[in-house]
This record gives structure tokens, sequence and C-alpha cells, in this order.
């Protein structure tokens, strides 16, 4: 047995001393957890306390002497670090302290510093100078806990569309010919339509189970499998058959729609022009209705005015052609109307020119075309005529009758595709997530010894920097995704205003989330990540263009910025909007109440992982943002410039509104979720994801919260340093928490995942 110079209770304190000192850990927050410890540790006596309470001085800290005799006491006792421990640090002083002694009592309130202060020890290794067993993860969480929790009220969908993914059909394989790999994917796609998964979100009597939040679940697993089979999907089923069933009447519906959602009849949704591009209300391709022949002639006036980066444009038989439409020589403004593109024998009609767009940075497997049409001629009853429709005398009719208001109205019922194309992006995010993080918990590189094994690269803190934030807000844009697509679902909300402006934002910040994170993963997998075979390559290539189709991301914050305006029912000229400012001031100087230098400085971890803050923090600068937003408005206007002049000065303030209030979206909605979560094991654990989210989102931001006082300095630094506590807490459990995505093992093929 060997022998200490300390006594048993001073004894089995010393690693957590060693490491908190090590690491600089003691702030004022840290130092009352550690005293509270001490001073309620009824193990230990006077004297003993007396000791601990004294190395916990900052003014006077343990001599180096101290220090190394604290670490001789260790590496002699010859006891084992078990990274798989619940509670590494405290086992390992319990080891220490029966090195020592012939059986010491476990003293639990250690337990109480390690999960307070956050101490993971899987990269204080060397500190100790003691043997260590390796364990990639913990055991405390189970993945498939996690993953339930994913699936929500699709499990049985989702599991059902897992196993029927695990055929020949749709393993992912290298494909170099942009020929071969299009007729892969159009395989794929006609047996997904064949066994009714294309049609899911229609209604029951075309094929349908009137389940769109499901087809946007089995649309995120598709991006497991291949981008662009996900992209060709999205376009046959959610834009082509999703623009019949939602603009369309009954009519269609019984003639194309059943046909569409078992991709009998392929078709593609042509609404973007090479000359025009985010600027629907601007294209130029017209729909001119003809009395005479009681038809509608679909022209493209110039050569730029052509439809532009069509997907599914050269397998496709029909086209939702959105056009300005004409009766009586007046433009009724932008309306659908389906259109033939080829015959029986997959020729194309006469009038329809198509190009194909060529090879794209991703998505080869997607046939984007270009297309022109010379005055074609198509039935008057090819209109889509829920919003507008042509009457039997000829003349123009809708219910809608504000044309802003109606194309609003027609565009807002497509906001389903936005939806899926965030989801589909975040899909594209995850599988990035858990190659990476899979790799770095087998790769190892470095370590500062050559007796002992190499260290794994996910125990670096600068790799659980880069993963582990993103892995935490993958769950929160999940959880958010699953809410907004609930909504957006609920018949019950007939005016989808609101519903428009939150996608536009969360489509515009998933994505960018999803390619900024799929960049990192590629890099933090090295030389490897760079190879096609393991996929990240692939995924960068294809979710890159999802920042820009369904809405240009700049585009959309600037919309979603002008929905937050506009929620307050007033115009920026009127006698109304001066009321509209007062409320305004009046909620904000509520909320500054709060920001003195006693908040602005307020750094303990009990206020810094609060929720309460993390909402206040994003509330007060949505609302700050909005303020300031308008009243710039309102001051271009008094001086005379024009409403969209105005705009245009202003539009790096939209941009950041537009973020700001999607970011608080986001966090809000997560939040609320968490709340449901029933077992307070995994709430506990999805809470601190959501802790993490917050704080690296208002790091990332600091400097706007530093402008405007409502963080000091020093909150700012201790934020930063939450967000890299938050990622080193987390570790144990990160490959928990990326198989928690539920990605089926038969689509996670990457070598390095092995």
């Amino acid at each position: 047995m060997a022998t200490s110079n300390y006594p048993i209770g001073i004894l089995q304190y010393i690693p957590f001393f060693y490491v908190i000192w090590s690491d600089d850990l003691l702030s004022a927050s840290e130092v009352s957890v550690v005293k509270k410890t001490i001073e309620d540790d009824p193990i230990l006596n006077p004297d003993e306390k007396k000791q601990l309470l004294l190395w916990l001085n900052r003014e006077q800290p343990p001599t180096e002497q101290e220090f190394k005799r604290w670490k001789q006491t260790i590496a002699s006792s010859k006891v084992k670090l078990v990274e798989s421990d619940t509670y590494p640090l405290a086992f390992l002083s319990q080891r220490l302290g029966n090195a020592y002694c012939d059986q010491c009592d476990f003293n639990e309130h250690l337990k109480h510093i390690e999960i307070n202060l956050g101490i993971q020890p899987n990269h204080y290794n060397h500190l100790f100078d003691v043997e260590v067993e390796h364990e990639k993860t913990s055991n405390l969480y189970n993945a498939a806990s996690f993953d339930t929790l994913l699936k929500g009220n699709h499990s049985a969908e989702i599991d059902a569309f897992r196993t029927f993914l695990n055929q020949d059909i749709f393993k992912w394989s290298i494909l170099r010919d942009k020929d071969a790999f299009r007729n892969k994917v159009l395989k794929q796609v006609s047996l997904l339509g064949e066994k009714g998964y294309g049609a899911m979100a229609y209604p029951k009597p075309y094929g349908g189970t009137d389940n769109m939040p499901s087809y946007a679940a089995i649309f995120e697993h598709l991006m497991f499998v291949d981008g662009s089979l996900a992209v060709k999907f999205g376009v046959q089923f959610g834009l082509f058959g999703g623009s019949i069933q939602k603009l369309g009447t009954k009519k269609h519906h019984d003639i194309y729609l059943g046909d569409a959602g078992k991709a009998k009849l392929l078709g593609c949704f042509a609404m973007t022009e090479t000359g025009h591009g985010s600027n629907v209300r601007g294209i130029r391709t017209t729909a001119t209705y003809d009395k005479k022949t009681d038809s509608i002639i679909i022209h493209t006036p110039g050569q730029n005015d052509n439809k532009e980066y069509i997907g599914n444009a050269l397998h496709s038989k029909m086209a939702s052609v959105f056009a300005q439409l004409i009766v009586d020589g007046k433009n009724e403004g932008v309306h659908a109307i389906l259109v033939p593109l080829r015959d029986e024998n997959h020729d194309l009609l006469k009038g329809v020119t198509i190009k194909d767009n060529g090879y794209k940075l991703g998505l080869n497997g997607v046939d984007n075309g270009k297309i022109w049409f010379d005055q074609i001629s198509v039935p008057r009853e090819n209109l889509l005529d829920k919003y507008g429709e042509i009457k039997d005398d000829g003349t123009y009719f809708s219910t809608i009758k504000n044309p802003n208001k109606r194309f609003f109205t027609m565009l807002g019922t497509l906001v389903g595709g936005r939806i899926c194309v965030a989801k589909g992006a975040l899909g594209g995010a995850k599988m990035a997530l858990a190659i990476a993080v899979k790799y770095a918990l087998n790769r190892r590189q470095f370590n500062d010894s050559v007796k002992i094994q190499e260290d794994l690269i996910m125990d670096y803190p600068t790799h659980q920097l880069r993963l582990t934030p993103a892995v935490a807000s993958a769950y929160v844009y999940h959880f958010t995704l699953e809410e907004i697509m609930q909504r957006y679902s609920n018949d019950a909300q007939v005016d989808k205003r609101k519903i428009e402006t939150q996608v536009a934002g969360l489509k515009s910040i998933i994505t960018w989330f999803a390619n900024s994170t799929i960049q990192e993963c590629r890099e933090a997998c090295g030389g490897k990540g760079y190879l096609l075979e393991n996929r990240i390559t692939d995924l960068k290539g294809d979710v890159d263009i999802f920042t820009t189709f369904e809405g240009d991301n700049n585009v959309l914050l600037q919309l979603a910025a002008k929905g937050i305006l506009s929620d307050f029912k007033a115009e920026f000229n009127s006698a109304g909007f001066t009321s509209v400012l007062k409320l305004l001031r009046t909620q904000l100087s509520d909320k500054l109440s709060t920001i003195n230098p006693i908040y602005s400085n307020k750094v303990d971890s009990e206020h810094l992982y609060n929720s309460k803050f993390h909402r206040h923090a994003f509330d007060y600068r949505t609302r700050r943002l909005t303020y300031t937003l308008a009243m710039r408005i309102r001051n271009y206007i008094k001086k005379g410039i024009p409403s969209y002049q105005a705009f245009l000065k202003v539009q790096t303030h939209l941009l950041a509104l537009g973020k700001a209030y999607s970011v608080d979206l986001a966090y809000q909605t997560f939040s609320e979720y968490c709340t449901t979560i029933p077992d307070e094991k995994y709430k506990s654990l999805m809470q601190k994801a959501g802790a993490l989210y917050a704080l690296n989102e208002l790091h990332i931001d600091s400097r706007w919260y530093l402008e405007q006082g409502y963080f000091g300095g020093v909150k700012s630094k201790a934020i930063r340093q939450r967000v890299e506590r938050l990622s080193t807490e987390l570790r144990p459990h990160i490959e928990v928490l990326v198989d928690g995505f539920g990605i089926p093992q038969h689509c996670l093929t990457a070598p390095i995942t092995k």
C-alpha cells in the first residue's frame, strides 16, 4: 500500500484541483461551486476544509512545488483514468483514495464539481501521467432514444422508408457519366412514385395520405442516399405535382395529380428565368388568352426570357409554366399554366426548345435545362385556376381582388417546398457531421510521449469546437423545421403570411449553416474528406445550390424582414406608423431596464446557461433591429425618398433583422420543444445542446451586442469560454448524438466511418 503526504479527505480532491489550476477554470462562479462543495462535505474535517479553501484563493494560488506534489501523488498511485466512466474524474479520485488506503468511501460530493464545472478529462490525460483506458463514447445515452425524438410522429413511416431504401438501386456509387447518373436517378424516382412515396402529401383519392410532414421527413432521408435523387424527387412530386395540387382545382387533380404522384407523368416547374432570377413578379414569359380559339398562347418574348435551370427538363412531358396572364389586353399578373413539352415518343412539340444546362458543381444526376416557348397554344382549362380563372365568357375572375395579395397567396401555397429545401440541406449537414465525427473517433494523431498511444483527434478541444456546436445546431434546426412544417400543414391556419415570413428566414440560415458545416467537416477529415468515396465532397457540391434555389438567401432574408415590419399592419408613411414606433420604443425600454453594468457583465454559469438569458438576448436584438430599421425607413420617407429607394438604402439592415429574427425563432421553438421531452435525462442533454447553440450564436454576433452595450467585454469573453466548455462537456456523447440522427447504416457507407 502506497503512502501519501495528504489526508484521505484532501487526497480525493487533488485531481480536481490539479485540473482547475492547470486549466485556469476558477472564475468567480467556479470558485463558488467548489467552495460550496467543500463546505457541505461531511467527510472533511475542519482542518481539511481550511486547507482546501486556501487552495481556492486566486490571489494566492498554490505554489509550483505544491502543484508538482499533486502530480507526483497522482502518478505514484498507478491509478487508471477510464473515459467511459459516467463521472471519469470523480471515479479517478476514488481510485486515488483506494491506492492510499484499504477501502475509501466514495465521496459523492465530488460529482457535483465535475458536473457543474463541466470537466471532461479526455484532454487532460497527459496532465495526470496515468494510464488511460480510452473509450470513444459514453454509454450514458442511447442513440435510438434520440432517433425516436427526431422521428416524432413519423416513426412508422420513417422506419418503413429506411427499410425500403436498403436495396441495390439506392446504393451510392461514383458516377462520372452525366447521362448514366441521370438515368439511375430517374429509375429511383420512378420506383419511389410507383411505391406511393411521391404522393404522400397528396389527398387520398389521388394516391396520397395527405401527410406533408411525413413527405418532408422522407425527403430529408433521400439526402442520405444522394442529393440528386432528393432534388429530382422534390421537383417531380413537390414542385410539379405540388403546383397542380395547390394551384389547380378538381378538374386538374382528376386528370393529372394521380399520374404525377406515380411518376407516370413526368413534369417540371418552370418559374425562374435567365434575365429575372428571383424576381418572379417580373418574369417576361406571357400567357395570352385567345378568345377566338378559347386557348392560351405561351410565349418567350426575348432570348434571355427563357426558363432557366429547370430540373427534370429533359425527362419531362409537361411543365407548370409561370407566366404573365394577359386577358382582354390586361395583365392579370403571374399565373401557372400546364404546358405539354413532348409527345408520346418523347419528341419535343413544335415551338418548344429545350437545352441542357450541362455539368454543374453538384447534382449532376438532375437534368437541368433551359426552355423557350414560341407561340405554344394550350387549352384554357390548362390554367391552374384556384386563385384566378378565365370564365366561359372569356373574362378574368378572382376572389382575391388585390393583385399583390393574389400574387403572394399563390406563392405562399408553395412554401412547403422551401421547408423541404431547408430539411434537405440539414440532412446533408447531418450526413457530413456523422462522417466527420466518426472519423475523428477513429483517427489518432500526436501526443507528448512516444510510449503511449496517440490521441483521438476528437479529444482535441479545437476539434470539438469545430464540430460540436454544429451537432447542437442540427438538433435545434431539426425540431424547429418539424414545428414549422406542422404549422404550415395545419389547414385551420388559412392565412399563411406569417409562416411564409418564418420559412423565408429559416430556409436562409439553415442552408447557409449546412454549407459552412459541410465545409468544416471536409476540412476536419483532412485529405480523406477530399476523396469522393467518403461522400463529403459530393455533399459539398450538392448542397451548395440550396442557398440559391427556392429563393436566393439574401432575397429571402429581406422578404422575412419586410414580413416582420408588415406584422405591425402600418404603412410607413401613415399616421399609424407613429404608434407602431411608440409601441416598439416602449417594449425596448422594458428590455433595456435589465441592461445595466451588473447584467452586461454577469458571467456565472447559472446565468449564462439559463434559457431565459438566451431568449432575452435574442428577443432584444430582434426588437432593437426592428425599431431602428423602422426609424430609418420612416426618416427617409419623411425626406421625400420613395419607399423603394428607402428600402435599398437599408438592405444590410434588412438582412441583419432577417437573420436575427430567424435565429430567435429557431431557439424559441427548440426551447419550447424541450419542455415536452418526458425523460429528464434526455431533456437535460437537449437543453445543454440548446445552450451551446444559443451561446455560439451570441458569440458569433458578439460585435453587435458589444456595440449596443448589451454585453461588456468580460461577458463576451465568458460566452466564448462557455462555448468551448460546452463543446468539451458534450464530447463523451458526441457519437451517440450523431447516431441519433438516424442515418441508416446502409447509407453511411463512407470508408472513413469504419
